[in-house]
């Protein structure tokens, strides 16, 4: 068996007794689209916390990479670890609205680079290519002189994911990209992900169970539940589960509440 590329082991965090991720052991492929799923307060937004080093684990190991280049992400920052390749997404849109869709493109480019320097420094030939294809990739290669806060909502998400690409990353984690989209647009984003798959590996935390079914396919699905994995699967699997009907769908042996 292949070994992970991102590895959570025995990884627990507490905020003020309150244990938002106990005992959690997580793995994921090379090339893997993930869907996470679970309640409210389930510490879906804390393990992306802890894998980005936004927060730090009271104990466990939370690794990337292969030997012999691998990271403990433990004794990581946030911008050190976004360097090595872990980009995050988050569910409300982050771009430069008072830039072009191309420039935000441009500003996200990997390299040290400041806001000046990538803005009018002239492009490589590579660079201008790379992007020029990324708008294709995210379908806004007609807007690509538009401010990015005229864009509608789910073209932002798309530009942000197309942002998190152009910053070269290996492992994608995206947070609830389907939040506020209409149906055409929800549908749209699902084509994108399934397209990263095998050349990128991802995480997708969501709530919206027809884009879960769409993106998971016969990817694993992970209800996380208290701090924890409660159970792993296919989309079909656990939809069924009567443990995650219990608990994320609110249906048990006595009913709906």
């Amino acid at each position: 068996m292949s070994h992970p590329i991102l590895t959570v082991e025995d990884v627990s965090k507490t905020y003020d007794g309150f244990k938002a991720i106990s005992d959690l052991n997580f793995y994921l492929f090379e090339g893997e689209l993930r869907t996470v799923i679970g309640p409210n307060g389930a510490g879906k937004s804390t393990f992306f916390d802890l894998i980005t080093g936004r927060a730090k684990p009271d104990k466990g190991k939370i690794e990337f990479g292969f030997e012999p280049d691998s990271h403990d992400l433990t004794d990581l920052n946030e911008y050190e670890i976004n360097r090595l390749g872990i980009g995050r997404k988050f569910q409300t849109p982050s771009v430069y609205v008072e830039h072009t869709v191309w420039d935000n493109l441009v500003l996200s480019l990997k390299g040290p680079r400041g806001v000046f320097a990538s803005l009018f420094k002239r492009q490589s030939s590579t660079d201008r290519d790379r992007i020029a294809d990324l708008l294709k990739l995210i379908r806004l290669d007609g807007k690509r002189d538009w401010k990015a806060g005229l864009l509608a909502h789910g073209e932002k998400q798309w530009l942000e994911i197309g942002m998190l690409l152009a910053q070269d990353s290996k492992v994608l984690l995206v947070d609830e990209p389907a939040a506020g989209m209409s149906d055409e647009e929800t549908h749209r984003t699902g084509d994108l992900l399934i397209s990263l798959a095998g050349k990128h590996s991802i995480i997708v935390i969501e709530h919206d169970m027809t884009f879960v079914k769409q993106i998971a396919r016969d990817n694993p699905v992970t209800v996380l539940h208290q701090g924890h994995v409660l159970c792993e699967g296919k989309f079909e699997e656990v939809q069924s589960d009567p443990k995650v009907r219990e608990v994320y769908l609110g249906r048990g042996k006595h009913g709906t509440r």
